[in-house]
Protein backbone atom coordinates (compact mmCIF):
# COMPACT_ATOMS: atom_id res chain seq x y z
CA UNK A 1 0.00 0.00 0.00
CA UNK A 2 1.26 3.54 -1.12
CA UNK A 3 1.30 5.85 1.88
CA UNK A 4 -0.28 9.41 0.75
CA UNK A 5 2.19 12.12 2.01
CA UNK A 6 0.88 14.82 3.83
CA UNK A 7 0.27 18.36 1.27
CA UNK A 8 2.54 21.11 1.06
CA UNK A 9 -0.12 23.69 0.28
CA UNK A 10 2.32 25.29 -2.34
CA UNK A 11 2.53 26.59 -5.39
CA UNK A 12 5.48 27.72 -7.77
CA UNK A 13 4.80 31.73 -6.77
CA UNK A 14 5.35 30.60 -3.16
CA UNK A 15 8.56 29.00 -3.64
CA UNK A 16 10.18 32.21 -1.81
CA UNK A 17 8.36 32.09 1.11
CA UNK A 18 9.36 28.46 2.03
CA UNK A 19 13.01 29.51 1.41
CA UNK A 20 12.42 32.06 3.77
CA UNK A 21 10.58 29.74 6.08
CA UNK A 22 13.52 26.68 5.77
CA UNK A 23 15.72 29.90 6.67
CA UNK A 24 14.00 30.66 9.70
CA UNK A 25 14.21 27.32 10.94
CA UNK A 26 17.65 27.20 10.78
CA UNK A 27 18.12 30.57 13.05
CA UNK A 28 15.93 29.07 15.23
CA UNK A 29 17.74 25.69 15.82
CA UNK A 30 21.17 28.33 15.91
CA UNK A 31 19.54 30.81 18.30
CA UNK A 32 18.70 27.69 20.71
CA UNK A 33 22.50 26.57 20.16
CA UNK A 34 23.63 29.53 21.50
CA UNK A 35 21.28 29.48 24.22
CA UNK A 36 21.78 26.47 25.52
CA UNK A 37 25.44 25.94 25.41
CA UNK A 38 26.39 21.92 25.57
CA UNK A 39 28.73 22.63 28.32
CA UNK A 40 26.20 24.35 30.11
CA UNK A 41 27.95 27.23 31.37
CA UNK A 42 26.32 30.45 32.36
CA UNK A 43 24.24 32.98 30.10
CA UNK A 44 24.45 36.69 30.23
CA UNK A 45 21.44 37.94 30.59
CA UNK A 46 22.01 40.15 27.49
CA UNK A 47 22.66 37.36 25.35
CA UNK A 48 18.91 36.04 26.31
CA UNK A 49 17.80 39.63 25.76
CA UNK A 50 19.04 39.09 21.95
CA UNK A 51 18.28 35.66 21.24
CA UNK A 52 14.67 36.78 22.36
CA UNK A 53 14.00 39.35 20.35
CA UNK A 54 15.57 37.83 17.51
CA UNK A 55 13.21 35.18 17.55
CA UNK A 56 10.33 37.23 18.00
CA UNK A 57 11.37 39.68 15.17
CA UNK A 58 11.26 36.60 12.73
CA UNK A 59 7.66 36.13 13.89
CA UNK A 60 6.88 40.07 12.83
CA UNK A 61 7.86 38.90 9.83
CA UNK A 62 5.99 36.29 9.46
CA UNK A 63 3.09 38.17 10.34
CA UNK A 64 4.30 40.89 7.32
CA UNK A 65 4.26 37.99 5.23
CA UNK A 66 0.67 36.72 6.09
CA UNK A 67 -0.76 40.18 5.70
CA UNK A 68 0.79 40.08 1.78
CA UNK A 69 -2.37 37.00 1.51
CA UNK A 70 -4.66 38.66 3.62
CA UNK A 71 -4.38 42.45 1.90
CA UNK A 72 -5.52 43.07 -1.27
CA UNK A 73 -3.46 46.29 -1.75
CA UNK A 74 -0.47 44.77 -2.41
CA UNK A 75 2.29 47.68 -2.70
CA UNK A 76 1.40 48.36 1.01
CA UNK A 77 1.22 44.98 2.32
CA UNK A 78 5.23 44.36 1.24
CA UNK A 79 5.63 47.87 2.94
CA UNK A 80 4.76 46.42 5.77
CA UNK A 81 7.35 43.20 4.61
CA UNK A 82 10.12 45.74 4.06
CA UNK A 83 9.61 47.65 7.25
CA UNK A 84 9.05 44.36 9.25
CA UNK A 85 12.69 43.06 7.81
CA UNK A 86 14.03 46.17 8.71
CA UNK A 87 12.74 45.65 12.55
CA UNK A 88 14.16 42.15 12.19
CA UNK A 89 17.68 43.38 11.86
CA UNK A 90 17.93 46.72 13.87
CA UNK A 91 15.25 45.84 16.87
CA UNK A 92 17.25 43.21 18.77
CA UNK A 93 20.76 44.72 17.66
CA UNK A 94 19.00 48.12 20.05
CA UNK A 95 17.58 46.18 22.62
CA UNK A 96 20.62 44.22 23.05
CA UNK A 97 22.93 47.43 23.38
CA UNK A 98 20.42 48.84 25.97
CA UNK A 99 20.75 45.67 28.03
CA UNK A 100 24.39 46.23 28.22
CA UNK A 101 23.90 49.23 29.66
CA UNK A 102 21.27 48.01 32.00
CA UNK A 103 22.14 44.56 33.26
CA UNK A 104 26.17 44.41 32.60
CA UNK A 105 27.26 41.11 33.98
CA UNK A 106 24.16 39.84 35.49
CA UNK A 107 23.52 35.89 34.48
CA UNK A 108 20.42 34.14 33.56
CA UNK A 109 18.85 32.71 36.60
CA UNK A 110 17.34 29.44 35.46
CA UNK A 111 15.88 28.15 38.78
CA UNK A 112 12.26 28.36 38.04
CA UNK A 113 10.12 28.02 34.97
CA UNK A 114 10.24 31.72 33.77
CA UNK A 115 12.80 31.77 31.07
CA UNK A 116 12.17 27.73 29.46
CA UNK A 117 7.96 28.89 29.46
CA UNK A 118 9.27 32.07 27.30
CA UNK A 119 11.71 29.94 25.55
CA UNK A 120 8.78 27.76 24.18
CA UNK A 121 6.12 30.38 23.42
CA UNK A 122 8.55 32.42 21.46
CA UNK A 123 9.44 29.10 19.22
CA UNK A 124 6.58 27.39 19.12
CA UNK A 125 4.47 30.99 18.80
CA UNK A 126 6.73 31.49 15.58
CA UNK A 127 5.83 27.82 13.75
CA UNK A 128 2.56 28.72 14.75
CA UNK A 129 3.09 31.95 12.42
CA UNK A 130 5.11 30.18 10.06
CA UNK A 131 2.49 26.66 9.61
CA UNK A 132 -0.61 29.75 9.29
CA UNK A 133 1.41 32.07 6.85
CA UNK A 134 1.04 28.68 4.27
CA UNK A 135 -2.86 28.07 5.30
CA UNK A 136 -3.68 31.33 4.25
CA UNK A 137 -1.27 30.91 0.85
CA UNK A 138 -1.26 27.67 0.02
CA UNK A 139 -2.47 26.20 -2.86
CA UNK A 140 -5.56 24.88 -1.21
CA UNK A 141 -6.59 28.23 1.31
CA UNK A 142 -9.39 27.42 3.39
CA UNK A 143 -12.09 30.11 3.50
CA UNK A 144 -12.56 30.81 7.27
CA UNK A 145 -10.47 31.22 10.49
CA UNK A 146 -10.61 28.23 11.89
CA UNK A 147 -10.07 26.47 8.59
CA UNK A 148 -6.59 28.51 8.38
CA UNK A 149 -6.21 27.58 11.96
CA UNK A 150 -6.76 24.28 10.91
CA UNK A 151 -4.62 23.65 8.33
CA UNK A 152 -1.56 25.45 9.83
CA UNK A 153 -1.50 23.43 12.61
CA UNK A 154 -2.23 20.13 11.65
CA UNK A 155 0.67 20.76 7.83
CA UNK A 156 4.09 19.82 8.07
CA UNK A 157 5.06 23.42 8.12
CA UNK A 158 4.18 23.74 11.68
CA UNK A 159 4.57 20.24 13.00
CA UNK A 160 7.62 19.29 10.53
CA UNK A 161 9.32 22.34 11.53
CA UNK A 162 9.06 21.82 15.62
CA UNK A 163 9.92 18.41 15.05
CA UNK A 164 13.46 19.44 13.50
CA UNK A 165 13.33 21.89 16.47
CA UNK A 166 13.01 18.91 18.99
CA UNK A 167 15.26 16.87 16.64
CA UNK A 168 17.91 19.37 17.14
CA UNK A 169 17.33 19.42 20.73
CA UNK A 170 17.74 15.67 21.34
CA UNK A 171 21.32 16.31 19.36
CA UNK A 172 22.63 19.23 20.89
CA UNK A 173 21.84 19.13 24.96
CA UNK A 174 23.40 16.78 26.96
CA UNK A 175 20.03 15.10 28.95
CA UNK A 176 20.23 11.26 29.28
CA UNK A 177 17.63 8.53 30.29
CA UNK A 178 13.90 9.24 30.49
CA UNK A 179 14.18 12.75 29.21
CA UNK A 180 15.82 11.88 26.39
CA UNK A 181 13.68 9.69 25.36
CA UNK A 182 10.26 11.76 26.58
CA UNK A 183 11.89 13.83 23.82
CA UNK A 184 12.72 11.22 20.74
CA UNK A 185 8.94 10.04 21.33
CA UNK A 186 7.37 13.89 20.77
CA UNK A 187 9.65 14.23 18.11
CA UNK A 188 8.13 11.32 16.58
CA UNK A 189 4.21 12.51 17.19
CA UNK A 190 5.09 15.73 15.61
CA UNK A 191 6.92 14.11 12.02
CA UNK A 192 3.51 11.53 12.18
CA UNK A 193 1.16 14.44 13.11
CA UNK A 194 0.54 16.00 9.60
CA UNK A 195 -0.93 12.70 8.61
CA UNK A 196 -3.83 12.46 11.37
CA UNK A 197 -5.35 15.19 9.20
CA UNK A 198 -4.61 14.67 6.08
CA UNK A 199 -4.95 10.57 6.29
CA UNK A 200 -6.32 10.03 9.40
CA UNK A 201 -6.04 5.92 8.90
CA UNK A 202 -2.11 6.47 8.45
CA UNK A 203 -1.84 8.81 11.43
CA UNK A 204 -4.05 6.58 13.67
CA UNK A 205 -1.92 3.44 12.83
CA UNK A 206 1.28 5.40 12.80
CA UNK A 207 0.50 7.07 16.10
CA UNK A 208 -0.43 3.85 18.27
CA UNK A 209 2.67 2.13 16.53
CA UNK A 210 4.38 5.27 18.06
CA UNK A 211 3.00 5.24 21.28
CA UNK A 212 3.03 1.45 22.10
CA UNK A 213 7.07 0.92 21.18
CA UNK A 214 7.59 4.25 23.33
CA UNK A 215 5.92 2.31 26.50
CA UNK A 216 7.72 -0.42 25.52
CA UNK A 217 11.10 0.98 25.44
CA UNK A 218 10.04 2.77 29.26
CA UNK A 219 9.25 -0.59 30.76
CA UNK A 220 12.21 -2.32 29.92
CA UNK A 221 14.29 0.85 30.41
CA UNK A 222 12.64 1.24 33.83
CA UNK A 223 12.11 -2.58 35.15
CA UNK A 224 16.35 -3.17 34.66
CA UNK A 225 17.19 -0.22 36.93
CA UNK A 226 17.87 -0.83 40.82
CA UNK A 227 15.46 2.61 41.66
CA UNK A 228 13.45 3.94 39.82
CA UNK A 229 13.58 7.97 40.77
CA UNK A 230 10.66 10.34 41.19
CA UNK A 231 11.69 12.24 38.10
CA UNK A 232 12.00 9.63 35.63
CA UNK A 233 8.31 8.49 36.76
CA UNK A 234 6.90 12.28 36.52
CA UNK A 235 8.53 12.08 33.00
CA UNK A 236 6.18 9.23 32.07
CA UNK A 237 3.19 10.10 33.45
CA UNK A 238 3.90 13.70 31.76
CA UNK A 239 4.51 11.71 28.44
CA UNK A 240 1.22 9.52 29.34
CA UNK A 241 -0.68 13.24 29.97
CA UNK A 242 0.53 14.42 26.45
CA UNK A 243 -0.14 11.27 24.69
CA UNK A 244 -3.83 11.43 26.29
CA UNK A 245 -4.17 14.74 24.54
CA UNK A 246 -3.00 14.20 20.91
CA UNK A 247 -4.92 10.73 21.31
CA UNK A 248 -8.65 12.40 22.42
CA UNK A 249 -8.04 15.33 19.43
CA UNK A 250 -7.29 12.57 17.39
CA UNK A 251 -10.28 11.16 18.05
CA UNK A 252 -12.50 14.21 17.16
CA UNK A 253 -10.81 14.33 13.65
CA UNK A 254 -11.72 10.53 12.79
CA UNK A 255 -15.17 11.44 14.32
CA UNK A 256 -15.75 14.23 12.19
CA UNK A 257 -13.44 13.66 9.10
CA UNK A 258 -12.86 17.05 6.67
CA UNK A 259 -13.98 18.90 9.71
CA UNK A 260 -12.14 22.16 10.02
CA UNK A 261 -13.21 22.59 13.83
CA UNK A 262 -11.76 18.92 14.54
CA UNK A 263 -8.43 19.87 12.61
CA UNK A 264 -7.88 22.89 15.01
CA UNK A 265 -8.43 20.82 17.29
CA UNK A 266 -6.10 18.77 17.13
CA UNK A 267 -3.10 21.70 15.49
CA UNK A 268 -3.61 23.30 19.18
CA UNK A 269 -3.15 20.42 21.05
CA UNK A 270 0.19 19.59 19.24
CA UNK A 271 0.80 23.19 20.04
CA UNK A 272 0.30 22.82 23.47
CA UNK A 273 2.28 19.35 23.75
CA UNK A 274 5.33 21.04 21.99
CA UNK A 275 5.28 24.23 23.97
CA UNK A 276 5.03 21.99 27.36
CA UNK A 277 7.89 19.85 25.60
CA UNK A 278 10.43 22.78 24.68
CA UNK A 279 10.04 23.96 28.41
CA UNK A 280 10.44 20.83 30.12
CA UNK A 281 13.93 20.16 28.12
CA UNK A 282 15.43 22.88 28.56
CA UNK A 283 14.21 23.35 32.79
CA UNK A 284 15.54 19.84 32.78
CA UNK A 285 18.64 20.35 31.09
CA UNK A 286 19.72 23.37 32.75
CA UNK A 287 18.64 22.52 36.08
CA UNK A 288 20.43 19.17 36.35
CA UNK A 289 23.84 21.74 35.54
CA UNK A 290 22.85 23.55 39.04
CA UNK A 291 22.49 19.73 40.03
CA UNK A 292 25.76 18.61 38.87
CA UNK A 293 27.39 21.81 40.76
CA UNK A 294 25.91 21.00 43.80
CA UNK A 295 27.13 17.49 43.70
CA UNK A 296 30.27 19.06 43.25
CA UNK A 297 30.64 21.21 45.98
CA UNK A 298 29.10 18.74 48.50
CA UNK A 299 32.08 16.58 47.15
CA UNK A 300 34.56 19.10 47.52
CA UNK A 301 34.25 21.20 50.28
CA UNK A 302 36.06 23.88 49.35
CA UNK A 303 33.17 24.09 46.19
CA UNK A 304 36.46 24.22 43.58
CA UNK A 305 36.01 22.58 40.40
Amino acid sequence: MQVPLPPLDINVGFLPFASIALSMIVITVFVLAMLLPRDRRSIPLTSMIIGLAALGGGSVLLLALLFVFVDPNGTTAWTWVLVAFNFMMMFPAGLWFVSLIVYRDRQVDWHGWLWPGLLALVVVGSEILMGILFAVGGGNAPGTAVGWLGLGLSSIWFDWSMATIMLALVVWLPISGVARATLVALTGAAFVAPWVVAAPLVGAVAMGVLMTLSFVWFYRYLAGRPAVRAGDVGGVLGLAAAFSLMVAAQGAVVAMPGSELAAAGFGTAMAIVMTGEVAFVVRHSEDSYYTDIKRVQVATPTGAL
